[in-house]
């Protein structure tokens, strides 16, 4: 089985817009690979212009909401890194059984790769500049700048949406059937954030790749 892989384009954030970058991004992509057995509930982010649509599901909320802060506070462990989080889609199967044992194998069919950079803004600078007398207010320019950022980000975190319904269009050979249980929303699914240790994160990948085969690439 081929799993198929899409790099979302990368995203510059401060920590406080983590959580609503995430819930929005984590939310369209478990939608759009949801069964059918859905409430969608329309989300309005508080920190941009933007509606996304949640399952409405409490359990698939806090799963998603967990892994958030796990993440969360893997990044303040980790400051000034560009860290990745993996959506992965798959299917489980009956390993061949050996001796008194019954076990079950994940396949995985999809993975999308959330990639941020969290910015670390310096602190503001005093009122006196070191060679004038002259006062400087870093306040009106460095709100100005916020302003700017935060419309780069809210434009760059819809080409991410955009770029999310164009791979789900595009991409649909490899979604397997749907399993067949009633009280399951969304395909079978795991998030992974970076470990403590960013080989032993990477070592992760590559395994499930070896267990799935040779992934395709959709940037």
């Amino acid at each position: 089985m081929n799993c198929e892989v899409c790099q979302l384009k990368e995203l510059e954030v401060e920590h406080f817009e983590i959580r609503e970058v995430l819930r929005c991004i984590l939310h369209t992509i478990v939608f759009h690979r949801a069964l059918g057995l859905v409430r969608p509930k329309d989300i309005d982010l508080e920190l941009f212009e933007i509606t996304y649509v949640q399952c409405g599901d409490m359990e698939l909320e806090k799963k998603i909401d967990e892994n958030i802060e796990q993440f969360i506070s893997w990044v303040e462990k980790h400051p000034n890194k560009k860290s990745q989080i993996c959506l992965s889609f798959f299917e489980e199967r009956n390993k061949q059984a050996t001796w008194f044992t019954h076990k079950k194998e994940r396949l995985y069919w999809e993975q999308w790769h959330i990639n941020l950079n969290v910015a670390q803004h310096p602190k503001a600078h005093s009122g006196k500049s070191h060679n004038s007398k002259v006062v400087v207010d870093p306040g009106e320019s460095a709100l100005e700048e916020r302003i700017a950022r935060r419309a780069v980000l809210e434009a760059s975190l819809n080409e991410v949406l955009f770029q999310i319904i164009k791979f789900v269009n595009e991409k649909k050979d490899h979604v397997p059937p749907i399993p067949n249980h009633e009280s399951v929303v969304c395909f079978p699914h795991e998030i992974t954030i970076p470990s403590s240790s960013d080989s032993a994160f990477g070592m992760d990948m590559i395994k499930r790749m070896l267990q799935t085969g040779h992934p395709t690439m959709l940037s």
